[in-house]
């Protein structure tokens, strides 16, 4: 659920998406062929999978199937809240962890855009931040001693200036770049749980308590839903689902718009800080060398 979702990436520990997506499908087969929940997770385990494995772990410790599936943090806390709703309401269990998986699968497939997008803008900036100390490089190259530029009042100041400059534009890219990455959150993930708990045929107020228990709430976006599904008479399930893949795909364009924008905002550190710090670094420590070295009429 979002509220269990940290956007901040996972720890080692977490698993990838898209291992998880895989996971959870095995999960779903063995289910569908009849196998109880925790025999299929010790066949899983057996096989050599290292989150089966530690769920199996877990749940030989006492712990619950879902809070044991949780506990391997990341995307399996949705997984682990998608079971514990799904188990609770008698809703179809291997069919919940295939609507769960393909939603972390969207997900993982939007922020991988989303990073593909950010690759070459993030790239120019790095490389347009080494441009002042290559105007040093080139400055040596030409014969000029920035040794003797420091030891100069003006020297010293234009060199400061510059490094501060450089800095700062460091740390500004950084924010915007940073600023533009895909969150953690698996988009329409609220509506899934919602739907997944209704379609265990209970009233829409204990879908939502049953919500609630496993970690999560009820979004604007899907309660929006639940009221046009009343005024309607319409399937809420449905509906629901059709909200989910509609957040998917507006989360996937506007990660990509995202990206877009980067390109062009990454302008704004290079104009106001790399080419200053260019030109102080470079330029000024040259001129200053050219007027020092050049004897003075009589």
């Amino acid at each position: 659920m979002r509220s269990r979702r940290r956007a901040s990436g996972s720890t080692p520990a977490e698993a990838g998406a898209a291992t998880v997506a895989s996971t959870l499908q095995r999960i779903a087969v063995l289910l569908e062929a009849g196998i109880a929940p925790d025999v299929a997770w010790r066949h899983l385990a057996a096989s050599g999978d290292a989150t089966a494995s530690a769920v199996v772990s877990r749940r030989d410790a006492g712990t619950d199937l879902a809070g044991a599936i949780a506990a391997r943090g990341g995307a399996w806390r949705d997984a682990g809240a998608a079971w514990q709703v799904a188990s609770t309401v008698g809703a179809p269990l291997a069919h919940s962890l295939r609507v769960i998986a393909e939603a972390v699968r969207a997900a993982e497939r939007t922020r991988d855009d989303i990073r593909v997008a950010l690759a070459e803008p993030a790239a120019t900036a790095r490389l347009v931040a080494w441009l002042p100390l290559v105007a040093v490089a080139l400055s040596v190259a030409l014969g000029f001693d920035p040794v003797a530029t420091v030891a100069h009042p003006l020297g010293a100041a234009s060199l400061t200036g510059g490094a501060a400059l450089m800095m700062l534009a460091r740390f500004w890219t950084r924010r915007l770049v940073a600023r533009a990455q895909p969150s953690g959150e698996v988009a329409g993930l609220s509506a899934e749980m919602l739907a997944i708990a209704l379609s265990g045929g209970v009233s829409i107020e204990r879908a939502e308590r049953v919500l609630q228990d496993a970690g999560g709430a009820v979004d604007p976006a899907a309660r929006a839903v639940l009221q046009l599904s009343a005024a309607a008479g319409a399937p809420a399930v449905e509906l629901l689902r059709a909200s989910a893949d509609l957040d998917r795909h507006e989360a996937r364009v506007a990660g990509r718009l995202r990206a877009a924008e980067l390109s062009s905002r990454l302008l704004i550190p290079l104009g106001v800080c790399t080419l200053p710090a260019f030109l102080l670094v470079g330029v000024v420590p040259m001129l200053l060398g050219v007027l020092t070295a050049t004897p003075m009429p009589l």
